[in-house]
């Protein structure tokens, strides 16, 4: 009796360890890929192509790069803060196509 109830319970010790490294690992592949979305969209809008957009994704997506420059946050202030420009100078159509591109080319250099 005594055999089998600490099988059980080495059984359900393991059971709940083995939970939490999945749990873990699920976490961490989620936030790889929202730093992937990051990167992406941040290399999108910079227009990167090619071996600059290969060596701009390999810093992005590196731990020092992304501690150093939180990404979603400075693209979203770049956003609004042209954004917020455009409508003030109450640009439309092709004038504010043009005037977002220079301003959130401006904003990242």
């Amino acid at each position: 009796m005594r055999r089998s109830t600490w099988l059980v319970g080495i059984s359900a010790a393991l059971a709940v360890v083995a939970g939490q490294a999945a749990l873990a690992q699920a976490t961490h592949e989620n936030s790889q890929q929202e730093k992937m979305t990051s990167c992406n969209a941040d290399a999108k809008a910079k227009a990167l192509k090619g071996a600059d957009r290969k060596a701009f994704m390999k810093t992005c997506l590196s731990d020092k790069g992304a501690a150093a420059e939180p990404k979603g946050n400075s693209q979203q202030e770049k956003m609004k803060t042209c954004n917020a420009d455009a409508k003030t100078k109450g640009l439309k159509g092709a004038d504010r196509k043009a005037f977002m591109k220079t301003c959130l080319s401006a904003s990242s250099s």
